[in-house]
């Protein structure tokens, strides 16, 4: 999973981007201190990696890991050179979603752009500089294939839709607003990487006092809650100074200092979760004497696909799936009796992959 992460400059982007990655990225009170995009690998914290882990005796554990890629702060008239202007974006068309970064508290000390905070201001801002990067990118695949579509007809019907995107975004709409009509449109559309065409996880970035009620108190954040309800994006809250302090800590000490804010979960569970639950996705796991791992694949996968994660050949030759939920694996002590109480089931090419599974491949190429 790749995560593109933008904003204002000033709004916490790169401390959260240094908190959830320990890159080390620069982090200071002015504008466009992050003058390169910025990639960062995470691993996906999951508890139950180490439980199996221990119940197999593996060597090695290897949990799924997410792409982050800061960006510098866009401002408005980023796409005209304002600022650094939006050479940067380029960098985030590949990802799979969109994490904006957006201030919802006061504070004198921290400067703001536009010269106060108002979370929905900023949001159009960004929007809009997405936007016209896109119509950017429209542009001129619009002109190479109209002249290539004078000699190849089905051509037209791309450069048909690329017009009806290009009118969608100048009236200030979002690509993912289009309604494709027929699958093939459907992956054209997404086959162009527009960044409007993305689905978005909004950071509401609050004080430490906010925190601890997920926001529940702070009317900034009741805003940008509307305001993804609207437009079908998740939410999720964070104080990008706590996670940077949670990010010099052991395990065991983050827990305490979670547990003496009250809180359940740090800001990086809260975006794996966001980022999972907004792309669909979910995690089987594969256990043994050499390796602990979980995978990452889309919700409704089916056991070929899945087992093509780990290795193509494992797809092609796929014969069965063994499958034991990890919960009751670890219960039972051991496989053999899981086996025996009928927990481990023997699964064909039509079974669907469920959170939890625990899985052995058996394939023949």
């Amino acid at each position: 999973m790749k995560l593109g992460i933008v904003g204002l400059p000033n709004v916490g982007k790169s401390t959260l981007f240094n908190s959830l990655t320990k890159a080390g990225a620069e982090s200071q009170n002015y504008p466009f201190c992050t003058i390169d995009p910025n990639i960062g690998m995470v691993p996906v914290p999951d508890g139950r990696l180490k439980l199996l882990s221990d119940f197999y005796n593996s060597k090695k554990i290897t949990p799924a890991v997410v792409e982050f890629v800061d960006i510098a702060g866009l401002v408005k008239g980023a796409s005209k050179g304002e600022g650094l202007g939006n050479q940067f974006l380029a960098n985030i068309r590949e990802v799979d979603a969109i994490v904006h970064v957006v201030r919802c508290f006061e504070d004198p000390n921290i400067i703001h752009v536009d010269g106060s905070v108002d979370p929905l201001r900023d949001i159009e801002t960004i929007t809009l500089e997405l936007i016209f990067s896109d119509l950017e990118v429209l542009e001129k695949r619009i002109g190479r294939s109209q002249k290539a579509a004078m000699s190849d007809k089905a051509l037209m019907k791309e450069v048909a839709v690329m017009k009806e995107l290009r009118e969608l975004l100048l009236d200030g709409n979002c690509a993912k607003t289009y309604e494709a009509g027929d699958k093939e449109t459907e992956e054209f559309v997404h086959s162009l990487n527009l960044l409007t065409d993305k689905p978005v996880i909004y950071a509401a970035n609050v004080s430490e006092d906010d925190i601890a009620d997920d926001g529940a108190g702070n009317d900034m954040v009741a805003k940008v809650r509307e305001y993804a309800s609207g437009e079908g994006s998740e939410v999720f809250v964070i104080c990008a100074k706590i996670e940077e302090d949670l990010a010099e800590l052991d395990d065991d000490e983050k827990m305490m200092f979670l547990q003496d804010l009250g809180l359940q979960e740090s800001g990086l569970d809260k975006l794996i979760r966001a980022s999972y639950s907004l792309l669909g996705l979910t995690s089987f796991l594969t256990a043994g004497e050499k390796e602990t791992r979980a995978w990452t694949i889309k919700k409704g996968t089916k056991a070929p696909q899945a087992a093509g994660k780990i290795h193509s050949d494992f797809e092609r030759g796929f014969i069965k799936a063994e499958v034991v939920n990890y919960q009751e694996l670890l219960d039972c002590g051991s496989y053999a009796a899981a086996r025996e109480k009928g927990l481990v089931r023997m699964e064909g090419k039509d079974y669907v992959v469920q959170e939890g599974d625990v899985m052995l491949f058996r394939f023949n190429v």
